[in-house]
């Protein structure tokens, strides 16, 4: 079973004697050393696999370490084991502690779209610039187990003075509404263990060793919950690398890799540095860029894989070009070594950057795939959809109620949940327990307080169905109950309806299914929905090139790789070089040229459009920091020119144009 794994991967794979750091360069292996460490615990040490948890940033992570576990585990062997990320493990643990944190089992879990609704709510302010620092600024706090008390500490400017105000009214409606925001299932359990020891005592008990993926990721709340479970033994292997630490601006801290050794003194420190995927010139110039940055671990990338081809880097005259060069290069590459669409990958900076490339690809009929677009479960269509389970899971959940309620209509509009949110309001209930108090009555007109009962009772029946009955038959039943397909076409054009119509039935099968597998019911599958990032057609292998932010590029790995966009205030961007922080932007930098495999392009433009303005642009100085070996082509000579040189030029063409042409 090790056989297989390099000297430094096989070490990490055995070691058990306490804390251990696995230093993992790009490409080198990772997922086949935490793999490998469960499958050697549970076959050659006589662990249980119920006792061992794997914890990854991304569903797709847990899913490919789940399926990898899976082929070096034979029979019943790997039942119990605990694959998951971080939200997920803290839905499963703020579940079974749900007395202990004030909640009931049933809570709600909130997206972003609720999050910003609750806040404009508590806010009194629709404006989406003011609603969206507020949140920013509630998660961050948060995210560094930051309480409102604490909060109002901290304030620096007006608009974190506002959210510091907001903080209790917001998390005092969070729990009005028996709901947690995602930032929640890391801190309320990191609280519970805090307040509860016989809690943190239960489960260190259940996890008794910890593997953590891409640690580097981490923030504040997530590390506490790694000490806290781990617990004096350390029990644990973090597998991280400080080069590709790229999520800083969504609270992640690189200095958790280096707490470890302090809060650790017996840490262990291993290094993985093969790398498996690039040729050595790539590995060069990633290698002579991350060294501009300070570093506490030193390492450096190397491969079995040759030299490889030279690195080329194109200047384009303007955005329009550098994205038509682009297409033709892919166009031509492929028909030139009979490759796939899928082979090819074009990396930048921001979103915005991928309309020009999309344009240019179309006009050459190339497939292509973008991704970290709009989520899945953020289609209007499947929130639908969810909001009817959210609802059946949890009567408190007053978004869900108001979402479901009216759509699709059922003649009950705006005055009449206004009326029923006015009782419920000063009754301190929520929407659905106020509408069945006599109470109500007074509020409410009867013939809509009828229809109000009428619509509250069909879900209490379908909660009813959805613990006894098969997941997928009560979603049936619920679609046609509503007439959800008929509101589709009478509300839309013909293919979008068509076309969100094919999105629930999707979703309808791929819920079925999942419950089949889990052994799940509907309610089960309705808690955990809105951490899963669906399997939807993106995911699908389909032959296509590949669209991405490098933020979004990061774990993938492609033969031929376009950075584009590579310039002073691009990359780095023009924040970073302001407030003179780009390290991470470096980070980002060695995240795109590590994606590739055998050949890999890097554009820029010498011109771009600013709004109406078109402005000169230099070069990112991270190409120089790439060193020598670089294939320069198009754009200004990379060395001034010299007067003397210049002279002499202009000298050679005069001649050559005083001289009579031959007979």
């Amino acid at each position: 079973m090790l056989s297989k794994l390099n000297p430094p991967q096989r070490e990490a794979a055995m070691y058990l004697d306490g804390p251990c750091l696995v230093l993992a360069g790009a490409g080198s292996g990772k997922t086949r050393v935490i793999t490998s460490k469960i499958a050697y615990m549970v076959r050659e040490c006589g662990m249980e696999a119920r006792n061992i948890a794997a914890i990854t940033f991304t569903n797709k992570a847990a899913r490919e370490m789940e399926e990898r576990v899976g082929k070096l585990l034979e029979g019943g062997q790997a039942k119990g084991l605990t694959v998951c990320t971080f939200h997920a493990l803290g839905v499963r643990i703020v579940r079974q502690e749900a007395k202990l944190a004030g909640l009931k089992p049933q809570f709600s879990i909130l997206d972003s779209s609720d999050v910003m609704q609750i806040v404009a709510d508590v806010a009194g302010n629709k404006d989406k610039g003011v609603v969206k620092a507020v949140q920013w600024a509630i998660s961050s706090w948060k995210n560094a187990l930051i309480t409102p008390d604490e909060a109002v500490k901290l304030v620096t400017d007006e608009s974190t003075a506002l959210a510091a105000k907001l903080y209790p009214a917001y998390e005092k409606t969070l729990r009005a509404y028996q709901a947690v925001d995602f930032d929640d299932l890391i801190a309320l359990p990191v609280r519970l263990f805090d307040e509860h020891p016989e809690a943190l005592e239960r489960w260190q008990n259940r996890l008794r060793y910890l593997l953590i993926d891409e640690y580097q990721d981490t923030n504040g709340a997530q590390y506490k919950l790694l000490k806290q479970l781990a617990g004096v033994r350390g029990a644990f292997t973090a597998v991280g690398d400080d080069d590709q630490a790229i999520y800083a601006w969504r609270g992640a801290d690189v200095k958790n890799l280096y707490a470890l050794q302090t809060d650790y003194p017996k840490l262990k420190l291993i290094k993985l540095e093969q790398n498996y995927r690039s040729s050595n010139r790539i590995l060069n110039a990633a290698n002579t860029l991350i060294a501009n940055n300070d570093k506490l671990f030193e390492k450096k990338l190397w491969s079995e894989h040759g030299m490889g081809e030279a690195i080329h880097i194109v200047a384009a005259r303007d955005a329009e070009q550098e994205a038509e060069m682009v297409a033709m290069k892919i166009s031509s590459h492929r028909f030139e070594h009979r490759a796939n669409f899928a082979d090819y990958a074009i990396l930048y900076r921001g979103n915005h950057q991928a309309r020009l490339f999309e344009q240019q690809l179309r006009n050459h009929k190339i497939p292509y795939v973008i991704s970290g677009g709009q989520s899945f479960f953020d289609r209007a269509e499947i929130k639908d959809i969810t909001s009817y389970l959210r609802l059946m899971l949890n009567a408190d959940d007053d978004l869900a109620f108001i979402r479901s309620i009216t759509t699709p209509r059922r003649g009950i509009g705006a005055a009449t949940l206004e009326a029923l949110g006015s009782y419920a309001g000063q009754r301190h209930i929520g929407l659905f327990t106020a509408a069945f108090e006599e109470g109500a009555g007074e509020h409410v007109a009867s013939r809509q307080l009828e229809s109000v009962r009428e619509f509250c009772n069909f879900i209490n029946k379908l909660e009813y169905r959805a613990l006894r009955e098969p997941a997928a038959q009560v979603l049936e039943d619920l679609l046609r109950a509503i007439g959800y397909e008929a509101h589709l076409f009478e509300s839309c054009e013909l293919r979008e309806a068509e076309s969100k119509w094919s999105n629930v039935r999707d979703f309808v099968e791929w819920l079925g299914k999942k419950g089949e597998a889990d052994g799940k019911n509907l309610l089960e599958l309705a808690q955990t929905v809105a951490l899963i990032s669906m399997l939807n057609k993106g995911d699908e292998a389909t032959d296509a090139v590949q669209l991405a932010t490098l933020h979004a590029s990061k774990g993938l790995e492609f033969p031929h790789v376009f950075l584009v966009g590579v310039e002073e205030g691009m990359l780095p961007h023009q924040s970073s070089i302001d407030t003179d922080t780009i390290e991470e932007e470096r980070r980002l930098m060695y995240v795109g040229v590590t994606r590739a495999q055998r050949s890999l392009t890097i554009s820029y433009c010498e011109r771009r459009k600013s709004g109406k303005e078109i402005r000169t642009v230099e070069p990112s100085r991270f190409i120089a920091e790439l060193g020598d070996g670089l294939k320069h082509s198009g754009g200004k000579k990379a060395e001034p020119v010299s007067q003397e040189d210049a002279l002499a030029k202009l000298a050679k063409l005069q001649a050559m144009f005083s001289t009579p042409p031959k007979t």
